[in-house]
């Protein structure tokens, strides 16, 4: 294009090459006309009407080529003389037009031409060519009606001038005809763009632009600017660019992402676009994904990874702080059990409801994990270390009391243990692993209790690992190193030997004799106990029926039942197979089930115990008083014999409450008819107190320790046993 600078420079060009003040006014008057807002037919009828009026010329048109290059057509014309007759022309045709100015004058013309004068009744003609973009697009012609007009070469180089003005002012509109169309395309462009869009001024922040969303989304729009104004009060726009920027909005709850980028505006200024998209859903999503990578689908509470990403930092900071803390390693008592005997979906239901305990324990919130199937691990960060008793005592405290599955009471406890940071160990995963290590010497020592890590706890778990390697090789090899030992179970009243309970030991080659306490946990633990159970039956079964043959048909021997052999779904078939198997009476035979699993899922026990009586064995409840059984559940029970456990006989001599239990339970047995037996008699004080209570049978010391058939044998089946 042309400017208007450079026109004005020519125009001073012409002044001083021509000396014609006339003509160089004219054309000052029609280079003003480059500033006219017209259209551009109507500022060229201007200009074409001034140029007749100052060369005295019959008429002037400009034509406009077509698209297809075929054909011309008036779109201003001074005086309307000759464009009419030109407008359907061929150009080529047109003999008065060509690709240079030209001159067509009647005295020199040739036929043709003369013929094209004639119609416009013209002695002479003026053709010069314009071309927009480089593409030659009009024709101005200025007509005569005297042979000698234009003849002087100032005239030619003042219609020249015109045209060039004509041209400079045709690319202009088309130009600034083409600004405002794609200025109006890109704003319905970005108008459709799922994003807010403002740009301004790269130099003075003035907005240029906004899109429709950005004018009338509120959020979107004070997100932007508010955006916009941090970068340009910080005077660091270039190194925003490329950086997003994200914003929460408060009132609507979206999450906004902006984005700058420099460029040039179409009217070739250098400016900014921010960009706001919402990415709200992007948030969610990786919201979930993290909540999934951190936490335990099931309950809710962290998971593995998370706890230590978190015990990591807490143990850096609370050992720079010279604080303490500590990790609880928690484990359910028989989960497994539960799992198996009720199905997965309420063993998840259980994990659901321990979950939400464990975080209601004030100060537990938010510091619960769940390490994988039935392990939970606690973090006590230092500002609650203070409280660790308290907070171990209600966890117990949780698990005293029952759950409830299937509308039913089920109790399931826990074994816990506890290391502390840093004393035991400043690495997350040694200290972890040392929680783990106190919490099976918590499960070894009993139920619902814990353990603090020591040397000598670790040192226990080393020979566990001994017992484990070599207990799984025991059972491997026909379980020959397991003996079974025999306990007298005396008629108070008669002092007789009647019968015993058959007990577990493990005579190791490599190991040396261990008790039941040393391995029975674990073998629990590790899901062995149903081969060691099923061969302690066996030999019991065989036992009976060698001393019933032999003289004592009446005898019979209690044999515990696992809560994992209770819990098989053939346990009934493999019991018969047992039986069957060694050809004892079963009426000889009292199977001993757990209070535990007496009261965990009624429907169930009901029908297993239902089960094995069919078979003839009788049933007795063992362990009566350490679970949390209540007497309606004896009521419901089948039961035949009911086993005290001796922790109520310890103290009982100057016990006024374990004095009254027992009182109690001896009542009750009378009515449902049941007999009573009483575990962990050592003292004539007990025995003589627990007689007049009305008890049936004593079992302990007392009477006599587990011994090997033989010598339970000698000592016991002759007669009356001695004191």
């Amino acid at each position: 294009m042309i400017g208007y600078n450079i026109i004005r420079f020519m125009y001073y060009r012409r002044v001083i090459l021509s000396g014609n003040k006339t003509v160089n006014l004219e054309l000052s008057q029609i280079i003003h006309m480059l500033e006219d807002n017209g259209t551009f037919v109507e500022v060229s009828k201007n200009i074409i009407e001034k140029i007749t009026d100052n060369l005295h010329a019959q008429d002037a048109v400009i034509m406009q080529i077509s698209a297809d290059g075929k054909s011309m057509h008036a779109i201003a014309e001074a005086k309307d003389v000759i464009g009419s007759k030109l407008d359907v022309e061929d150009i080529s045709q047109c003999c008065l037009c060509s690709d240079e100015l030209k001159r067509t004058a009647m005295s020199t013309a040739s036929d043709e031409e003369k013929e094209r004068l004639a119609l416009c009744n013209a002695k002479i003609c003026i053709s010069v060519p314009i071309t927009i973009n480089n593409v030659k697009a009009m024709y101005l012609l200025v007509m005569g009606d005297t042979d000698d007009f234009a003849g002087e070469d100032k005239v030619i180089e003042y219609i020249k001038d015109v045209a060039m003005i004509i041209h400079s002012i045709a690319q202009s509109k088309v130009i600034n005809n083409s600004l405002i169309s794609s200025y109006d395309v890109l704003q319905k462009i970005l108008d459709n763009i799922g994003s807010g869009i403002i740009v301004c001024s790269k130099n003075s922040g003035n907005i240029l632009f906004e899109n429709d969303m950005a004018s009338h989304v509120t959020e979107v729009r004070e997100t932007i600017r508010e955006c916009l104004e941090e970068v340009f009060q910080n005077k660091d726009i270039s190194g925003h660019i490329g950086t997003p920027m994200e914003r929460y909005n408060t009132e609507s709850g979206l999450w906004f992402e902006v984005r700058f980028s420099e460029l040039k505006w179409i009217d070739g200024s250098d400016v900014v676009v921010a960009t706001a998209a919402d990415i709200t859903q992007k948030k969610k999503n990786q919201q979930k994904i993290e909540y999934q990578a951190h936490n335990d689908f099931l309950t809710g509470l962290y998971n593995r990874m998370k706890c230590e990403v978190d015990l990591r930092k807490v143990i850096r900071r609370t050992e720079k702080a010279g604080l303490k803390g500590a990790v609880l390693f928690l484990d359910l008592d028989d989960f497994k059990h539960i799992n198996d005997g009720l199905g997965h979906q309420y063993g998840d239901i259980l994990l659901q409801q321990i979950a939400a305990g464990l975080t209601g324990i004030p100060g537990l919130r938010g510091h619960c994990y769940r390490m994988g199937g039935d392990e939970f691990v606690i973090i006590i960060e230092p500002e609650i270390y203070n409280e660790l008793s308290k907070i171990v005592t209600n966890i117990k405290t949780l698990f005293n009391k029952p759950w409830y599955l299937m509308e039913t009471e089920y109790f399931c406890t826990m074994s816990m243990g506890i290391a502390l940071f840093p004393d035991n160990s400043v690495d997350v995963h040694e200290i972890t692993r040392m929680a783990d290590v106190a919490m099976y010497e918590a499960k070894r020592s009993g139920k619902n209790g814990y353990a603090y890590y020591s040397s000598e706890v670790e040192n226990s778990t080393a020979k566990r690992l001994d017992i484990e390697n070599n207990m799984r090789q025991a059972i491997s090899n026909e379980i020959n190193e397991f003996v079974v030992f025999y306990q007298p179970v005396v008629n108070v009243n008669t002092q007789m030997c009647t019968s015993c309970e058959a007990l577990v030991r493990w005579d190791s080659k490599a190991l040396g004799f261990m008790g039941p306490g040393e391995f029975i946990p674990l073998a629990e633990y590790l899901g062995l106990i149903t081969s060691i159970g099923d061969y302690v039956l066996e030999e019991a079964c065989r036992r009976c029926k060698i001393w019933n043959d032999n003289g004592h048909p009446d005898f019979y021997i209690n044999v515990n039942l696992s809560v994992v052999q209770l819990l098989q779904k053939d346990v009934v078939e493999n019991i018969k197979r047992i039986l069957d198997k060694t050809g004892v009476n079963p009426k000889n035979i009292v199977l001993e089930i757990t209070e535990s699993f007496a009261i965990n899922d009624m429907q169930r026990v009901m029908e297993i115990i239902t089960g094995l009586k069919k078979l003839g064995p009788r049933i007795a409840l063992d362990d009566f008083g350490t679970g949390y059984s209540s007497l309606n559940y004896i009521k419901q029970l089948p039961l035949d014999i009911i086993k005290v456990d001796k922790t109520f006989i310890d103290d009982i001599v100057e016990d006024d409450y374990a004095q009254a239990f027992v009182k109690l339970i001896v009542d009750l047995s009378k009515t449902i008819g049941t007999k009573i037996v009483v575990e962990g008699v050592e003292h004539k004080e007990q025995f003589e107190l627990l007689k007049s209570l009305g008890v049936d049978y004593i079992q302990g010391y007392y009477f006599g320790k587990p011994v090997p058939a033989n010598i339970f044998e000698e000592k016991n089946l002759e007669g009356r046993l001695g004191k």
